[in-house]
């Protein structure tokens, strides 16, 4: 017989300042009202079980762990795009107006030739 994972959900708070923290967290019916809530107030939802099963290892108001951090900011900048928002101060200008050539190339001694 295969044991059934129990539903989970977690949620987190960023305020743009500190690491983002743990603000909810539950199984099975909690999850449910969990998620049901970000509908409610269009909040975006990020479905990924296995990120969910390590944070909900953090204690509530727990700040995300450190190796964590560029997943989270990139869910973070997905909700942020999908809802039209920029961070202060960000400018975003079209890849073929933006100079990415870097100004001095360093060759390892066996690519210089």
């Amino acid at each position: 017989m295969k044991h059934k994972q129990p539903r989970q959900a977690i949620a987190l708070s960023y305020d743009g300042q500190q690491a983002p923290t743990l603000s909810a967290k539950g199984d099975d019916e909690l999850a449910e009202a969990i998620l049901a809530l970000a509908r409610e107030h269009e909040v975006p939802i990020y479905e990924n079980a296995e990120l969910v099963r390590l944070l909900a290892r953090l204690e509530l108001g727990e700040q995300i762990p450190e190796a964590l951090y560029l997943t989270i900011a990139e869910i973070i900048a997905f909700a942020w795009q999908l809802r039209g928002k920029v961070p202060v101060g960000f400018a975003d200008e079209p890849p073929s107006e933006r100079d990415i050539t870097p100004t001095l190339l360093h060759l390892p001694p066996s690519a210089q030739g």
